[in-house]
């Protein structure tokens, strides 16, 4: 069975529904969490060994502050080779702001201090009308963005965090929502030690908002993921 690896930055991080996703198209899936000390897999002509595909999951690492040493560093040199081999990769939250680091873009906090936390709007352009119809409400938990690199194509955009989804060619994405989370995580998030304080910064919404958005949102995020990533992973 083909396998997609996984790059996780926390203890607990949870693949949820993209794992869900990826394994009902056939695929075995294997975390490698770089943060614990495992080893980033050997690259050969530009991807992982063993493995058809990358996705580079969030976490709470800021690239600004921790991006430029250790094993961040590590991780944003061996993104940077799997992108510039066209290599099937995605970034998700964090994950896309490694893309974007990868090719020397700056990745940093919004300019007034706003974060995005809780479910917001991220609405199509033309270029990506084909992935995004329309505008809907992705999960975020983020409070850095990035700039956009040169060779890639904005597909998804929004008035807080303008670069929502990009591409680079036909094989990598990177996005900055969350697609993944369920409603078991997001209770962890909206409720752990780190997080709860969080929803009384600008941008957040609060945990009732959230817990009132959650179950229609997520349905309509699942429901636009399973086509993502067939489209992604038939690009292969």
């Amino acid at each position: 069975m083909d396998k997609v690896l996984f790059i996780t930055h926390s203890e607990a991080a949870s693949p949820g529904n993209v794992d869900v996703g990826i394994k009902a198209l056939g695929f075995e899936t294997v975390i490698c969490c770089p943060m614990l000390g495992d080893r980033l897999p050997s690259l050969k002509n530009g991807k992982p060994e063993e493995f058809i595909a990358t996705v580079v999951f969030g976490g709470p690492q800021l690239i600004s502050q921790e991006g430029k040493t250790g094993y961040l560093l590590d991780e944003i040199q061996w993104v940077g080779e799997q992108v510039r081999s066209n290599s099937p990769l995605l970034g998700i939250c964090l994950g896309a702001q490694i893309i974007a680091a990868s090719y020397g873009c700056t990745v940093g906090p919004h300019t007034d201090g706003v974060r995005e936390i809780g479910f917001h709007p991220v609405r199509g352009l033309p270029a990506g009308q084909d992935i995004f119809l329309g505008e809907k409400l992705f999960y975020q938990w983020h409070r850095e963005g990035f700039e956009l690199p040169s060779e890639s194509t904005l597909l998804a955009t929004n008035e807080t965090f303008p670069n929502q989804a990009f591409s680079i060619g036909s094989r990598v994405y990177g996005i900055q929502f969350h697609p993944e989370i369920t409603l078991e995580t997001m209770e962890r998030w909206i409720t752990s030690e780190q997080g709860a304080p969080q929803l009384s910064l600008p941008g957040a919404q609060s945990a009732v908002l959230q817990r009132e958005l959650a179950p229609k949102s997520i349905h309509q995020m699942k429901c636009w993921l399973q086509p993502f990533l067939n489209r992604w992973l038939d690009n292969i």
